[in-house]
This record gives C-alpha cells, structure tokens and sequence, in this order.
C-alpha cells in the first residue's frame, strides 16, 4: 500500500461525501460563470470546454473516491448507498459496472 492510499483510507466517509458536494457546487458554479464570460464574448469556445473539463474531472474523483471507500461498518455501508442513491437520483445519473461492483462488493450485499 502506497503512503498515498494509507493517507486516503484515513479520510473519513462524511469528509468524502463533503468533498464531493463541495466539488458539485463548484462545478455549478464553474458552468455559470464561464456561460457568462462566453456569452460576453470574453473566452472562446476552446477555452471554455477545458476548463468546465477540469472542474468535471474533481467532481468525478470525488465520486470515485466515495464509491472506493471501504466503509469500516454496517453503518457507514448504509450511509454510503444511501448517499449515492440519492446522489444518482438527483443527478438522474448511472455507475458504471465497476462502480456498481465495488459498492455492492464493499457493502457485503
């Protein structure tokens, strides 16, 4: 185990699962204000899809780090697919096999 991944699997689920909203936000806002700068004509189309692009990219390590979280008991596996049912319904989104793998795997369901 890497000194990194030792470092990740100390970070609690409730720390992850703010990170990711935080990234979420972040992104929201991201899309808003460079909608703006590109209609006052101020980036080019280039311009703006890299950065919505990076944004896009952290909220998604964030996903992935909640969905490769190890929950250490039954009430944090329950947290865990609670918070990532409600993630998908609201973002009317979907898991990948893996993802969905890992989480039901983790979850001992």
């Amino acid at each position: 185990m890497t000194e990194e991944s030792r470092a990740e699997t100390t970070v609690s689920l409730g720390e992850l699962m703010d990170r990711h909203i935080a990234a979420q936000l972040a992104t929201a806002d991201a899309v808003r204000v460079w909608d703006e700068r590109r209609a006052a004509g101020e980036v080019t189309s280039v311009v703006y899809v890299n950065e919505l692009l990076d944004v896009a990219r952290a909220e998604e390590a964030s996903k992935l780090a909640i969905v490769n979280y190890r929950p250490r008991d039954d009430r944090e596996s329950r947290l865990k697919l609670t918070y990532m049912s409600a993630y998908l319904i609201a973002t009317r989104g979907t898991l990948i096999a893996s993802e969905m793998n890992s989480i039901l795997e983790q979850g001992g369901y």
